[in-house]
């Protein structure tokens, strides 16, 4: 009887993360968490292609699975907020995009003092 000692995929926990920290980071004018994505789903086909060659041979494709979802999440609410970010620049301003933020800012604090 032959028994398989299964490892770990090697960028599965990578994926994980990445994808996890994508959709943390979409508040960043969506470049950082859109990069972030990006790597997760290149590593989630690396390591795809491994755990198709051996299924047997690893153990833990759902982290790779699970980081691939995270990743997709990610890359859609980045790809949004970057969309937006270049959308309120180009036709906004600089100067209306402070505005913008300092409205946002005021409706805020007064949400905050009505429940208080």
């Amino acid at each position: 009887m032959n028994t398989i000692t299964q490892r770990k995929l090697p960028n599965g926990t990578a994926v994980l993360v990445l994808g996890i920290l994508s959709i943390l980071t979409c508040i960043f004018y969506g470049i950082i968490g859109l990069t972030m994505a990006i790597i997760a789903l290149v590593l989630y086909h690396k390591d795809l292609k491994k755990y198709l060659e051996n299924p047997e041979l690893y153990k833990n494709f759902a982290n790779l699975s699970l980081g691939r979802v995270f990743a997709i999440i990610g890359l859609c609410l980045n790809s949004l907020s970057l969309i937006f970010y270049v959308y309120m620049i180009a036709f906004v301003g600089e100067k209306g995009m402070r505005d913008f933020m300092h409205n946002l800012d005021v409706k805020a604090k007064q949400q905050q003092e009505s429940q208080e």
